[in-house]
């Protein structure tokens, strides 16, 4: 393969101005949009030697045929240009969303003669205005119960509306006291619409003014003695009260802003925006992105606030946005929303504080969505068959792998070096196989890895392992693999390949997985098997290698916290019970051999001289 691009442009004609540019490919369809401030500078990334491309880039650029710029006046308008095409192209290597549509929303029809409010899963109804998603279709009805107490507007149907309107009767909703419309026959057309202005108002965060405004005209008819009047107030603002309860108050009152929490891997991330009005958490939405290109960090904070309000009405765009990392373009950013509210917007890391803290629960909410994504593409039964199919065919094994075994190896700075085996099944785990080993002291992985493959093999000839256990079925370690993995890329594969020839059992296919570029290496092959983003072969590869990964972490932590305790069990007075508190108190090993003898000394039940001779002990490991 060439290491240069034919369609690669000359020196000096690609531009030093902001813009943005295409791939295509030869039939001319758009493959990439990106924008950039200096087109010279960016392009020339992609025209680098192939062999020092990310993988997926590569396999980009060389799917091109050609590429084209367009010149613009400022960094602003690249933002919005970029935002356009890649609304009206949807090219196949630009990131790619799936919003969580599961959540229900509560909607009011804004665009109505009589605006009514429903619960409804429909992002496309014309003119409606969207609050939530909400955990539970209960959650949003709760809401609404509560809320046309206080602000009466539609809840009927429209047929019923029409044939009330026809007939002159309240439709049924209305006679029950369920139902604020004018088809109520209570209020006109326009005294229910400012009624509706007043609902989506108090959903946008004007919580405290109906607050306020209800307290005073409470205590006014009670001044006058207007206690039926004043009981009607009270009601409203029990209601109200009941609506806020349901959402607490997680920044400053008056603070309205949408905050991005966002947990990635090399395939995909997925997006927890929360957004926050009145300082209250009024909707979570969901969103995952499969990427194509190396995409992650700021690059693609850039991209999900692109996408979130290059369609967003002006009053959802709030005055602040959090994010984990500001991107390059943030000033841009900040320009374009300006323009598109109308107002100042800012954009900012949240680093402290309640923001800091929300931030973290947004994260991690991310972190578990992102796990949750992962763990369903592997364990659906469907997925799972195209899977292993696909593994097939892109490793050209005679069979699908059936039983796989994937290999890892933890250490820290050459010490505590333990490896790991994980075991799965029809593409499921099966964690009453997994194993651990421990090593001797070595900083090479490849060594490591060779020491626990000859190991495992060595059972697959053992007398003892092939006779039947008490229930008649042959012992776990005499099943060989049809597929052994390891975590890494070439030196570790060709290591593993070494242990399989040494141990005579070349039949068994291999290859390894690299984490930074999620490449399959097989052995004796210059390069490795590139497998599509959103294959399904892809994913149960990402999790073997890191449930390999988790497991041999864990086992490394065990053995740190076994080796410590025998350690401390040498100090003199020193029981298993002190022992305990020691490490209960200073939280982590580190925490304890960093701890000078009068901290050691504070703990309960430890006296200056113990201490003095647990610090002596722990300085001579």
């Amino acid at each position: 393969m060439a290491d240069q691009l034919p369609y690669k442009p000359k020196q000096g004609e690609i531009p030093t101005e902001p813009g943005v540019y295409r791939f295509r490919d030869r039939d001319g369809r758009i493959l990439y949009v990106g924008k950039a401030k200096n087109l010279r500078s960016r392009l020339s990334n992609y025209f680098a030697p192939l062999r020092t491309l990310h993988e997926r880039t590569r396999r980009m650029v060389t799917t091109a045929a050609s590429v084209e710029w367009t010149v613009v006046g400022s960094d602003v308008e690249a933002l919005q240009l970029e935002y356009m095409w890649i609304q009206e192209f949807k090219p196949p290597f630009n990131v790619r969303y799936k919003d969580d549509k599961s959540y229900p929303y509560l909607a009011v029809t804004l665009a109505d003669e009589a605006p009514r409010v429903i619960v409804t899963r429909n992002h496309n109804i014309k003119g409606a205005k969207y609050f939530g998603p909400y955990p539970k279709v209960w959650a949003v009805h709760d809401t609404i119960d509560e809320m046309i107490k206080v602000f009466p507007i539609r809840t009927c149907s429209d047929s019923s509306y029409k044939k009330a309107m026809a007939t002159g009767r309240p439709c049924f909703p209305g006679q029950i006291g369920r139902c604020g419309g004018p088809c109520s026959m209570k209020v006109t057309v326009e005294e229910h619409r400012a009624v509706v202005d007043d609902f989506v108002a108090f959903l946008s965060g004007g919580d405290e003014r109906f607050r306020r405004d209800l307290t005073r005209r409470m205590q006014e008819a009670a001044a006058a003695m207007d206690y039926e009047a004043a009981a009607e107030y009270r009601d409203k603002l029990q209601s109200i009260d009941a609506v806020l309860s349901k959402s607490a108050l997680v920044l400053a009152a008056d603070m309205d802003a949408d905050l991005f929490g966002i947990a990635e891997d090399e395939l995909a991330a997925v997006v927890q925006h929360f957004v926050v009005r009145g300082g209250r958490v009024r909707g979570v939405r969901a969103s995952t992105i499969e990427k194509e290109l190396d995409i992650s960090g700021p690059e693609l904070i850039d991209q999900v606030l692109q996408r979130v309000y290059g369609a967003a009405a002006s009053t959802d765009i709030p005055r602040q946005i959090l994010v984990s990392q500001l991107p390059d373009s943030t000033a841009e950013l900040e320009s374009w929303l300006r323009e598109r509210r109308g107002k100042r917007v800012t954009i900012s890391v949240a680093q402290r504080g309640r923001k800091a803290e929300l931030m973290k629960t947004a994260t991690r909410n991310a972190q578990q969505a992102l796990l949750l994504h992962r763990t369903r593409r592997t364990s659906d039964y469907v997925a799972r068959t195209q899977a292993l199919t696909d593994l097939q065919e892109a490793l050209g094994l005679a069979e699908a792998p059936l039983r796989i075994e994937c290999y890892d190896i933890s250490h820290l700075s050459g010490t505590n070096v333990v490896g790991s085996m994980v075991v799965f099944e029809d593409g499921l785990p099966r964690k009453d196989q997994y194993r651990s080993f421990s090593i001797a002291e070595t900083t090479d992985d490849t060594d490591s890895m060779h020491q626990v493959l000859m190991r495992r093999l060595a059972r697959l000839d053992d007398p003892d392992e092939q006779e039947p256990e008490t229930d008649g079925k042959k012992r776990r370690f005499s099943y060989p693999p049809q597929l052994l993995m390891v975590d890494g890329g070439p030196p570790q594969v060709a290591a593993a390949a070494r242990a399989l020839e040494e141990a005579g059992h070349p039949e068994i296919a291999l290859c390894g997985i690299a984490k930074r570029l999620e490449e399959v290496w097989v052995p004796d092959q210059e390069y490795p098997v590139i497998l599509p983003r959103t294959s399904e072969a892809l994913y149960l590869l990402q999790r073997l290698r890191d449930e390999a990964h988790r497991f041999a972490i864990t086992h490394q932590r065990r053995r740190r916290k076994r080796d410590i305790t025998t350690v401390l069990a040498e100090v003199p007075g020193l029981g298993p019970a002190r022992i305990k508190t020691l490490l209960r108190t200073f939280g982590s090993v580190t925490a304890l051999r960093g701890a000078t003898p009068e901290e050691i000394a504070e703990v309960p039940g430890v006296g200056p001289a113990t201490a003095a001779a647990v610090h002596r002990r722990l300085s001579e490991k």
